[in-house]
């Protein structure tokens, strides 16, 4: 139960952390924030990534080996690493229409999973 609790939040803060990070990339289709400056963007995701840390600070501390969760602490990064990176792709590929998904896109998930699989083995 903590494992899928962990990934679960995970999961969540790097889609607020997405967010935060390049979703102000799209606000200049929103007509009321063309007219926003770089401050008044940064406390936006500022604002937008303390919803991050609110998932991502349970997760770390309910899945951490040392407080009595599943995983190590390398293989939390790792996870968070990955996870990251399936929740970037697909927001990219989401809202961001111009962007595509190649091959070698393809080969390095493969070795992001073979990444997982070696910080996992025992």
């Amino acid at each position: 139960m903590k494992s899928i609790l962990t990934i679960g939040l995970l999961v969540m803060s790097n889609v607020f952390m997405t967010l935060a990070w390049y979703g102000h990339l799209k606000f200049h289709e929103m007509k009321w924030f063309k007219q926003l400056g770089l401050i008044a963007i940064i406390a936006i995701s500022w604002g937008i990534a303390f919803f991050e840390y609110c998932f991502q600070v349970p997760a770390n501390r309910i899945g951490y080996s040392g407080n009595g969760g599943p995983f190590t602490l390398l293989q939390l990064k790792v996870m968070q690493e990955v996870i990251t990176l399936i929740v970037f792709t697909i927001f990219t590929l989401v809202v961001f229409k111009t962007e595509t998904f190649k091959w070698n896109h393809f080969v390095g998930f493969i070795f992001l999973i073979l990444a997982v699989y070696f910080i996992f083995k025992k």
